[in-house]
């Protein structure tokens, strides 16, 4: 039977606050009694790497599921079932439902936690959603100031006649309010999105983005400079 060590951990846990308090009050010294269970976890820990198996079939990942989900197989079956669409390396989330059956949702593609910059983005006002059909996607890791460096792209973007996304640190300034000022006009289909993450966790999520939609990160430190961006350098979705 596959497990995680959960209840174990906690009986564990329980008993070593339990007897330490035991030995607090029996006169010995809280920070050697400390340094002792540091000492003991680490060995235990090791030996624990040493000894543990990988979940590796759907029936055990239902059984670590179902000891996580307090005894309840079928919400077991379904983590099992989540794991085998999205994999190891996908998110999976829970959300109360507004009935009363369980079910699993798979979202195909992309999402991160991150929205439009301005409201005036937005294309249907009803929902406040920004929805762009087949854009181009530029997929910057610094801060979009000017338009300057990539007015040439976004002459082709416009002769192109499809939609533009922009992933990137930020937009603001003159920058912003250029491409608010196009969109109200109807000359550019467009919206702006801050990029998901920070530091490093950012850079690993925009490569993910890139790969995804068959684009470049727009980098520096990868030599890539905005001026000599070409439509091929876009992804797309």
């Amino acid at each position: 039977v596959a497990g995680d060590g959960t209840t174990t951990a906690t009986v564990l846990a329980q008993a070593i606050v339990r007897e330490g308090l035991k030995a607090v009050a029996a006169g010995m010294n809280p920070m050697d009694l400390k340094r002792g269970v540091d000492k003991a976890v680490a060995v235990v820990v090791e030996e624990l790497k040493k000894n543990a198996k990988k979940v590796t079939t759907p029936a055990e990942t239902a059984q670590v599921g179902t000891i996580s989900a307090n005894g309840e197989s079928e919400i077991g079956k379904m983590i099992s079932e989540a794991m085998q669409k999205v994999g190891s390396e996908g998110v999976i989330t829970v959300e109360e439902a507004k009935h009363f059956q369980t079910e699993l949702d798979v979202v195909e593609g992309m999402q991160f936690d991150r929205g439009y910059i301005s409201p005036y983005f937005v294309t249907n006002p009803e929902k406040m959603t920004a929805d762009l059909e087949n854009p181009y996607i530029l997929i910057h890791e610094k801060k979009l100031s000017s338009l300057q460096p990539i007015l040439p792209l976004l002459e082709s973007v416009v002769q192109s006649g499809r939609p533009l996304l922009i992933i990137a640190e930020d937009v603001d300034g003159e920058a912003l309010a250029t491409l608010v000022v196009n969109k109200l006009r109807g000359g550019l289909k467009i919206a702006a999105v801050k990029a998901p993450g920070f530091g490093d966790r950012r850079k690993a999520m925009l490569e993910d983005i890139a790969i995804l939609t068959g684009g470049q990160v727009i980098s520096e430190d990868l030599g890539i400079k905005l001026e000599t961006v070409t439509l091929n350098m876009l992804g797309t979705a």
